[in-house]
C-alpha cells in the first residue's frame, strides 16, 4: 500500500513526498488510521520501525484546522536526543504546514524556551523535568491541549520519570486524545495505560525480537582484552558507520579517545557532555564526519541514523530488552546490519537471557591471530607515586655526613613501555590477521592485529572471525 491511502492534506502529503516515503511501515500502516480517527492508541514496536511518523503525521493532519499559536499537541520523550529527533521530524514532515514546534529539556537555557512559548507554538516536544519547570513557572499554557503522546514509555519509566509523568498528567485537560508508544509493556506502563487511555486500540509489531535484517555474533574475550578485541574487529571489518555501546559515561569517553588515538574518526555521546557538544557529536555522526560513535544507553533510543552498518556492544547490556533496543539502531529502513557483542565469563547469564528472548542461539566467533592469552597489565606498574610516597622517599634518604659534598642524583630508571590505546602495555608481534591499511596517525598496537587506519567505506565484508558451535 502507499501513503495515498491515508488521504492526507496536500501540505502534509508534501512532507511525506519530500522525505521520499512511498510505502508505510507496519506500525504506520496499522497505527495511523486509528490515530486519524481520534482514538486513543497503544503502539508497541521496537526502535527503528517508524513509530515517530506514525503519530507525527496524524497530529499534523489534525492541527491544520483550528487555532494557531496555542499548544495543542504535547509529546513527552525520555531524552534530549529523542526530543530533538521528534522535533526534526515535525519540521521535515510539516515543512508546508506552517505549524510550529519547540523542544523543552534541561541542560540549556530556560528563558529562550520561554520566549518561544510566548511567541506561540502548536506542538511541544518535552522531557518531563523541564516541562514541569515550565508548568511551575507558568510559562506554558496547556489548557487548549488536544493530543498527548508518551513516546518510548518504557524507557521513560526505566529512567525514573513515572512520578513526573503523573504530575504532568494532572496539569492537562481531561478531554484529549492520548497515544502511548513503547517497545515493551511492563506492569507499570500497563497500569498507567489503563488509567489514562480510553478504550485504546492496541497495535503490536515485532515485539521482543530483533529485526530480521540484523545478523548477530558473540565474541568471547577476557575483560582486560576488550579494547584490543574492539580494535581488531574494526581493523578486520569494512564498516561505514559504527555505534559502540558501553555501560558507563566514563568508559564511553575513554574508549572514544582510544579509538581516536588508533586513527579512527570517532566521537563519544554521554551524559557529561554539554548540549552543544552532544548535538555536534550527533550531527557529525549523521553526516559521516565521525565514522564511530561510542555511547551509553542514552543513544539506544532516539538515535535516528539510518546508515548505521554495525552495532558493537563493548559492554553487555543489563537486560535482553536493552540488547534489542541497542542493536535496533542498525538494520533500519530495509537495510542489513551486523551486531557484535564482546562477552566475558561474567556475562554468561545475560547471554542465556538474550538467547531465550530471541529464541535462538547467538553465534560464537573467534578472531584468527588474536592473542587471547595476553596477560593483563599490573595497574601499579606505571602509576605515579602519591604525594605521601614521594615525601617518604625523601625522608628515608640516608643523611649526608657533615661537610660532605651533595651526591648527584642517580639516573632515573628507564621509562615504562608506552601504553597502547587500552592502557595495556603488551606489544605483540604483528600478524597478517587484519587488513593492511595506512592510518592517518600512528595507531595503537593491538594483540595479534596489524595496526591500520579506519576501514574504508563502501564494500561490506562477510562474517568476521571463525565460527564455533
Amino acid at each position: 500500500m502507499s501513503f495515498n491511502r491515508f488521504d492526507f492534506h496536500p501540505d502534509v502529503a508534501a512532507g511525506v513526498t519530500a522525505l521520499g516515503y512511498t510505502e508505510p511501515t507496519p506500525i504506520q500502516e496499522q497505527g495511523i488510521p486509528p490515530v486519524l480517527a481520534g482514538q486513543d492508541v497503544i503502539g508497541l514496536a521496537q526502535t527503528g520501525t517508524g513509530k515517530t511518523a506514525a503519530f507525527v503525521l496524524p497530529i499534523l493532519q489534525r492541527l491544520l484546522g483550528g487555532p494557531r499559536g496555542k499548544v495543542r499537541a504535547l509529546i513527552i520523550a525520555p531524552t534530549r536526543e529523542l526530543a530533538e529527533q521528534i522535533h526534526e521530524a515535525i519540521g521535515q514532515l510539516g515543512s508546508k504546514t506552517r505549524l510550529r514546534s519547540v523542544t523543552l529539556y534541561g541542560g540549556v537555557g530556560f528563558q529562550p524556551q520561554a520566549a518561544k512559548l510566548r511567541a506561540g507554538v502548536e506542538i511541544v516536544v518535552a522531557c518531563p523535568g523541564r516541562l514541569l519547570d515550565h508548568i511551575g513557572q507558568g510559562t506554558i499554557n496547556l489548557s487548549k491541549l488536544e493530543v498527548l503522546v508518551l513516546d518510548e514509555a518504557d524507557r521513560m519509566f526505566d529512567m525514573g520519570f513515572l512520578p513526573d509523568v503523573r504530575r504532568i498528567l494532572k496539569a492537562l485537560p481531561a478531554q484529549r486524545q492520548t497515544l502511548l508508544f513503547s517497545a515493551t509493556m511492563p506492569d507499570d506502563i500497563n497500569r498507567l495505560a489503563r488509567e489514562i487511555l480510553r478504550n485504546p486500540v492496541t497495535v503490536k509489531v515485532n515485539i521482543g525480537t530483533p529485526l530480521s535484517t540484523i545478523t548477530h555474533a558473540l565474541y568471547p574475550v577476557g575483560g582486560h582484552l576488550k579494547t584490543e578485541m574492539l580494535l581488531a574487529l574494526l581493523y578486520a571489518t569494512d564498516t561505514e558507520s559504527v555505534l559502540v555501546f558501553t555501560r558507563t559515561k566514563h568508559r564511553a569517553k575513554k574508549v572514544g579517545q582510544q579509538l581516536e588515538r588508533a586513527g579512527f574518526k570517532a566521537t563519544s555521546l554521554q551524559g557529561n557532555l554539554s548540549q552543544n557538544r552532544r548535538q555536534a557529536a550527533m550531527a557529525g555522526f549523521r553526516d559521516g564526519s565521525y565514522q564511530i560513535m561510542v555511547a551509553t544507553d542514552i543513544a539506544a533510543r532516539g538515535l535516528d541514523v539510518s546508515q548505521i552498518t554495525h552495532v558493537i556492544n563493548y559492554d553487555m547490556p543489563d537486560t535482553a530488552d536493552a540488547y534489542t533496543h541497542r542493536i535496533g539502531r542498525t538494520g533500519r529502513a530495509a537495510r542489513t546490519g551486523d551486531a557484535f557483542t564482546l562477552s566475558t565469563s561474567e556475562d554468561n547469564d545475560m547471554v542465556r537471557a538474550i538467547e531465550h528472548a530471541m529464541g535462538s542461539r547467538l553465534e560464537r566467533r573467534t578472531l584468527p591471530n588474536f592473542d587471547y592469552n595476553a596477560k593483563a597489565e599490573d595497574p601499579r606498574a606505571n602509576a605515579r607515586p602519591s604525594s605521601q610516597e614521594r615525601i617518604r622517599a625523601r625522608t628515608d634518604r640516608p643523611a649526608q655526613p657533615s661537610g660532605a659534598r651533595p651526591q648527584p642524583a642517580r639516573a632515573s630508571q628507564p621509562a615504562a613501555p608506552a601504553r597502547n590505546g587500552n592502557g595495556n602495555g603488551h606489544t605483540p608481534a604483528p600478524s597478517n590477521g587484519g587488513a593492511s591499511r595506512t592510518p592517518s596517525r600512528t595507531p595503537t598496537t593491538t594483540h595479534g592485529v596489524r595496526p591500520g587506519s579506519a576501514p574504508q567505506r563502501g564494500r561490506r565484508r562477510g562474517p568476521v572471525g571463525t565460527r564455533s558451535r
